[in-house]
């Protein structure tokens, strides 16, 4: 039967070899239709001009009674599958195109769901070796399942298998492994290196949007790599060539270079010179660019003194955030610093700190204190106007200098103090490294003059009721 449907030269002959021989076929033939059942369907042209929308290759099949049988077949016969047989299943179904909300995707992805305790190594490297192309690779990474699905011997297989096949991925197929690296946090090294190895080599056929998906894992993960004494030299050439061409996508590789303390000289003649500002303010993205514009500017005031090239026009810096952050507020149920407020509230009252406080150039604060030389926390009604952070609504005619010595010139008789709630999505998967964002957000309150107190979710969730808060 394998032989039989690998041979089909039509979707019809497919369908008719598994749907009219029933008892010769098992579960591990499922999987082989669909995948041949997609392959064929791409070697099909696409519909004439006019013919109307939503009848691509998977519509076309999916309006056939024989592959509505062919799918009832799994769905009725599915629990009694191998674990292989259903992971199989669920890679070939999204590789054929069918959508998430149709009844074979939502029954096979309830049920790996339910066997995900019982998925081996095994499992997950046998799909990789036998079905390792681009199309199965953008099948797992498409997939809400595997979205969910951070058990470490997924990731360990991964990391195994993807330094062997990289230079076989299209940048598409290894945008979405970086994509899917980021958004679950994972630090982990092999995984990393393919991509900036991959990076290194393909870079320079690549456009700035695809290249901002790739670099973005090493920022987020706060994460060098290894051979980054190569790539990042090579990217600061790169951009010098393309920065114009998509503004937005330049000024988000910088930002992830400057997470990692890394600060392209050259290229930031480019971003801060009259001719690419005037560019972005006429585009629809004008105001997202300005605020990295103007954090990347912050960060070249604090942490790359010896640079002498152009700088941001003081009338288009705007505050990188004006409130506390979309996952910030998203976790809150899940945070900490509900009780952390708590605890502050009883000890100290609500008169000597400040929740959620923005500060220049933009990074949003947890809780704001300011403590005298004696090491008593003061009621802010006590502390100095000049003292005070500067309200949200004027850092763009306030330099990070002013807002320094400002600070600075009453360090001896006040220190503000930042108390900071680690949650668990601050740091990297199973690490006690922050993300870079946040690592960035520390270095530059510290350079401000801010003390930080770090509260790590680790020790908060070891607190048992206010009192020990």
């Amino acid at each position: 039967m394998k032989r039989l449907i690998e041979r089909s030269r039509t979707v019809g002959e497919v369908l008719r070899w598994v749907t009219q021989n029933p008892g010769k076929v098992s579960a591990s033939h499922y999987p082989i239709a669909l995948h041949k059942l997609g392959q064929l369907l791409q070697q099909q042209p696409g519909p004439p001009a006019g013919a109307g929308e939503g009848r691509g290759p998977a519509g076309q099949v999916l309006e056939q009674p024989e592959f509505h049988a062919l799918c009832q077949a799994i769905v009725s016969g599915c629990a009694k599958f191998d674990n292989f047989s259903i992971v199989n299943c669920l890679y070939a179904a999204a590789a054929l195109g069918l959508p998430g909300e149709s009844p074979l995707v939502r029954v096979l992805e309830d049920e790996s769901r339910s066997r995900l305790g019982r998925f081996n190594q095994k499992d997950v490297s046998m799909v990789f070796s036998s079905e390792a192309n681009n199309k199965a690779l953008e099948a797992i990474f498409s997939s809400q399942l595997f979205y969910e699905n951070r058990q470490e011997r997924f990731i360990r297989s991964m990391a195994e298998w993807l330094p062997r096949k990289a230079e076989n991925l299209t940048p598409y197929t290894m945008a979405l492994i970086a994509k899917y690296v980021a958004r679950h946090r994972l630090r982990e090294p092999r995984l990393l290196d393919t991509i900036a190895n991959f990076l290194l080599k393909r870079g320079e056929q690549l456009d700035s949007k695809v290249i901002q998906k790739l670099v973005f894992p090493f920022s987020r993960m706060n994460y060098r790599p290894s051979n980054h004494g190569e790539l990042f030299p090579k990217l600061e050439a790169i951009l010098e060539q393309k920065a114009g061409s998509s503004p937005l996508a330049t000024v988000n590789i910088l930002m992830s270079m400057f997470q990692l303390s890394h600060f392209p000289q050259t290229v930031l003649h480019q971003v801060f010179s009259p001719a690419f500002i005037t560019n972005v303010m006429s585009s629809p993205y004008a105001l997202i660019v300005r605020r990295y514009l103007s954090l990347l500017d912050a960060a070249v005031e604090l942490e790359f003194r010896e640079y002498s090239g152009p700088r941001l026009d003081p009338r288009y810096r705007v505050l990188m955030f004006e409130h506390a952050l979309t996952a910030d507020e998203a976790n809150r149920k899940y945070s900490y610093k509900g009780l952390v407020a708590e605890a502050l509230r009883q000890l100290v009252g609500e008169e000597c700190y400040r929740q959620d406080e923005v500060l220049p150039p933009g990074y949003c604060t947890d809780f704001l204190l300011w403590i005298n030389r004696s090491g008593t926390v003061l009621p802010l009604s006590r502390v100095p106007a000049a003292s005070k952070a500067p309200p949200a609504t004027s850092p763009a005619a306030m330099s990070l200098r002013s807002s320094v010595l400002a600070l600075t010139s009453d360090l001896q008789d006040f220190a503000p103090v930042v108390l900071s709630v680690n949650d668990k999505w601050h740091y990297c998967q199973n690490s006690d490294i922050l993300v870079g964002s946040r690592a960035m957000r520390d270095r530059h309150l510290r350079l401000l003059g801010y003390c930080l107190v770090q509260l790590p979710y680790t020790e908060l969730e070891k607190v048992s009721g206010i009192e020990e808060a």
